[in-house]
């Protein structure tokens, strides 16, 4: 396996990408974009409105990320998020960002998580997806949440290790340091694990 596994290219982006052009980031050869909505329980990232729209106009799947802070409130985390973005047909679906511990021990972390989770899939109705990477999930010493789609971030390795709990990744996020045309400075790259037809079936609402 090479170290782009999939031709199903994309990026993920926040505030410290600045102003992207969006109209050269779609002549890159990319699929889809995740970009940074909002954090802990009232920081919303400053770039989202530009980014949210840019990436519509220029064709590519977007989706929105919230990064966890697990010392705050994780119902009031994800209806933060809710107000943040409004996802519709065609995007896809919401992801939780778990990176950090700030000080809380792993079952809150985990509870916490599983919360947020429940909150947001309740009034979407779509499955979230978690980015993570192996070395932080496993320190949490929790398998129940590997139904959910994984998002693994691992960077110089041809395949990426895949946190107990899970069998499969769905996106990974292979190099933090990556050159897009619109972009200034570095960027992380990612691809997805399927046919352009399953990214396209991951975009569309679940049936209510």
């Amino acid at each position: 396996m090479s170290s782009e596994p999939s031709s199903i290219r994309g990026i993920d982006v926040s505030k410290y990408q600045g102003t992207i052009d969006w109209s050269q980031v779609a002549t890159a050869g990319l699929s889809f974009v995740f970009m940074k909505a909002s954090e802990g329980i009232t920081s919303v990232d400053p770039e989202l409105s530009a980014n949210w729209s840019g990436a519509r106009t220029a064709g590519l799947l977007r989706g929105a990320y919230h990064f966890y802070r697990p010392g705050d409130d994780p119902t009031q985390q994800a209806e933060h998020f809710l107000a943040t973005v409004q996802l519709g047909p065609g995007d896809l679906p919401p992801v939780l960002d778990v990176e950090t511990a700030d000080g809380v021990s792993a079952d809150d972390i985990v509870q916490g998580v599983a919360t947020w989770l429940d909150v947001v899939q309740k009034a979407t109705g779509r499955t979230p997806i978690i980015y993570t990477s192996h070395g932080f999930w496993d320190s949490l010493g929790s398998t129940h949440l590997g139904g959910y789609p994984l998002w693994i971030a691992e960077y110089g390795v041809s395949s990426p290790v895949v946190p107990a709990g899970w069998t499969r990744w769905t996106f990974w996020q292979y190099s933090d340091s990556g050159t897009v045309a619109g972009i200034q400075g570095a960027v992380d790259l990612d691809v997805f694990q399927g046919s352009l037809e399953e990214l396209r079936a991951l975009a569309e609402p679940l049936p209510h």
